[in-house]
């Protein structure tokens, strides 16, 4: 059976090894390994395909004797593969699981004015997937670039926005990047984050009736791919659609079972728009 797993510094959960159980038949682990180890780790042999979350989608760059083309355009590296010379070879899943994001999510590209939230090795990838749909621009928003959260109203036509950054991740639910109605000609919302799995951006998106779609679709997408490197061998994209699905079930009843945990904390207003998620939620799935 062949050797897999994720490797990282800090990877607490993960949805990967339940998601690469659905797609295909080796041993998926979770490996933390410290910065002054890496190189030991990648050298050692003890793997046969690996995806890379940070902070090393460029550390392990030097440890490749070959880039696939799009990794080598992005310079990130989020799958490795052991070839039979014991050489590593490099990928970049992730763009192919945004680009399955966008279009699962209905959202237009092409002529579209987007902004990218964030300035981070995700937003390198997301840029180039918006560029390559055709988007008639693509501006990065930043804490301290040209374009950043303090002249936002520079942007008020823009038609699209897209979260690369970690705002409203778990824990820190029920805090956005930044307030939608800024933008009255607003037509999708994408954000990368899948815990939980309906940020607060997403949420103000719902409330305006603009289309969106959250990271956990992106996940599933690029695991997809990964599996496919790993096994040499195409996956129908029905898996994701299938494996996506089952997740997000998954999610919405993991809210429903933990609402009350959220009304303890009702005090906060974040805490409060989570709860009327999660009981919407319930009332959607008839749990009542």
């Amino acid at each position: 059976m062949k050797r897999c797993g994720l490797l990282g510094e800090k990877l607490g959960h993960s949805y990967s090894p339940a998601i690469h159980a659905e797609l295909a038949d080796y041993e998926y682990r979770l490996y933390e390994v410290a910065p002054e180890k890496l190189g030991e780790f990648l050298t050692g042999g003890g793997f046969d395909g690996m995806n890379v979350t940070i902070p090393y989608k460029k550390a392990v760059i030097p440890y490749c004797a070959e880039l696939s083309p799009i990794a080598q355009k992005l310079q990130s590296v989020n799958v490795l593969v052991r070839r039979e010379d014991g050489t590593l070879y490099g990928d970049n899943a992730d763009a192919y699981g945004f680009a399955g994001m966008v279009r699962a999510s209905g959202v237009q590209i092409d002529g579209k004015k987007t902004l990218v939230l964030g300035s981070g090795g995700a937003s390198s990838t997301v840029c180039a997937v918006l560029e390559e749909m055709g988007a008639r621009s693509v501006t990065i928003i930043s804490r301290k670039g040209e374009d950043n959260y303090n002249n936002l109203d520079r942007h008020a036509d823009a038609e699209v926005i897209v979260n690369t950054t970690p705002v409203g991740m778990y824990p820190n639910c029920g805090v956005s990047p930044v307030d939608l109605s800024l933008f009255p000609k607003l037509e999708g919302v994408l954000d990368i984050v899948y815990n939980p799995a309906r940020t607060a951006f997403v949420l103000q998106a719902e409330k305006l009736d603009i289309p969106y779609m959250s990271g956990l679709y992106m996940l599933v997408a690029q695991a997809k791919r990964t599996a496919e490197v790993f096994e040499n061998r195409d996956i129908p994209d029905s898996e994701t659609e299938r494996i996506w699905k089952k997740l997000s079930e998954k999610e919405q009843q993991l809210a429903i079972d933990n609402i009350e945990e959220y009304y303890y904390h009702q005090t906060n207003v974040k805490f409060i728009l989570h709860a009327c998620s999660y009981l919407s939620n319930k009332a959607f799935l008839n749990e009542y």
